[in-house]
């Protein structure tokens, strides 16, 4: 697996050269994050933030992500003109040779929680969700945005959005959904990028909204739509872990087996009986996920594809974009990496 960190650029407050230090991160995630959702990235944007990178002695093969504009998720009359930039977007990385491509169609917004600096015993902050605070927010939510989120849409008119989607409802979303894959598969086949969606985080409905990709079904019919190896996943744990319902390590086994993971984001959750779920260090005994067996199944199928530290705590008093900091995840990347070498020792004391 090739071990990679998610930067967010200038406005990170995570310098390089510090996951430069990093000895077994090789690869930097990013984005150009100062395009508006929608537009074509600019290719000397695009040089640049490699180049940038690749003066750090890191590599830049993974872009997370190129978000997709709500027209195209709704299925409005303007999409085909966003479908296009979004394919030009495409050939220009893939000719700065990224190699893969995430992003989500998770209406609206993405990924959702209702505390992003819970305390935990430790005294370390992490992100929550909790069904009484999302009561809360359900009031204000015109007003409630978390870090990262990239919307095409100014925040007054999120009411009137989500009243869209719960009208066109979860049929439509797919309906959408594959059409824009008939666009643009055959792009990334062409450029030799390969997409791959995230899963919805929560993985369940939100505020109403519909969501289509939130347990094993669901994936099974995305990779339908188009059987190209270009369409894939990105096999979140965090995401898809969050519901006890989901079969974790047996869905990693199928998908991996049929070589439709192009990213993996390794994240271990605390879940609770009444489905509120927070956000615990990478060690498996930490949460609910056993994140040591999935490195097993990962080792299995030989992966060979990206991985990075999903959301980490903050710990040791660091600021910045919440879950994103750089301690706990490096202590994640390093406990990651050390389970993938243990196993990797002990099949060279037993062929020896």
């Amino acid at each position: 697996m090739k071990m990679t960190f998610r930067w967010y650029g200038e406005q990170d407050s995570i310098p390089l050269s510090y996951i430069r230090h990093v000895p077994y991160i090789k690869g930097i995630v990013s984005a150009v994050y100062t395009v508006p959702p929608g537009e074509v990235w600019p290719l000397d944007r695009i040089t640049a933030l490699k180049q940038q990178i690749e003066e750090a002695r890191l590599t830049f093969e993974v872009v997370e992500s190129v978000p997709v504009h709500e027209a195209i998720k709704l299925g409005l009359p303007t999409r085909d003109n966003y479908i296009a930039n979004y394919k030009e977007t495409l050939r220009r990385l893939g000719n700065a040779g990224v190699k893969v491509v995430c992003y989500n169609f998770m209406p609206a917004f993405d990924w959702f929680r209702t505390v992003i600096d819970k305390p935990l015993p430790d005294g370390s902050l992490t992100l929550a969700f909790s069904g009484e605070e999302l009561k809360k927010i359900e009031p204000i939510i015109a007003d409630f945005t978390l870090p990262g989120w990239d919307l095409s849409y100014p925040k007054k008119e999120l009411p009137a959005l989500m009243k869209q989607y719960k009208e066109l409802g979860a049929e439509g979303i797919w309906e959408n959904l594959a059409y824009f894959l008939a666009e643009v598969i055959p792009v990334a086949e062409e450029v030799g990028v390969k997409m791959a969606i995230h899963p919805d985080d929560p993985p369940w409905p939100v505020l109403g909204l519909p969501r289509i990709l939130s347990k094993e079904a669901d994936f099974d019919r995305l990779l339908e739509l188009q059987p190209s190896v270009h369409n894939g996943i990105t096999f979140c744990s965090g995401s898809l872990g969050s519901s006890p319902d989901n079969d974790l390590p047996g869905m990693l086994d199928k998908y991996a087996a049929q070589k439709r993971i192009h990213f993996v984001h390794l994240r271990n959750v605390k879940r609770y009986p009444n489905g509120d779920f927070e956000e615990s260090a990478h060690l498996s005994e930490s949460g609910s996920i056993d994140m040591a067996e999935l490195i097993h199944i990962l080792h299995r199928h030989q992966f060979e594809g990206y991985v990075r530290p999903d959301h980490g705590r903050m710990i040791w008093g660091e600021q910045g974009k919440p879950g994103y900091g750089l301690y706990d995840r490096a202590l994640g990347a390093a406990y990651l990496t050390g389970l993938w070498e243990s196993i990797e020792r002990k099949g060279e004391a037993c062929n020896g």
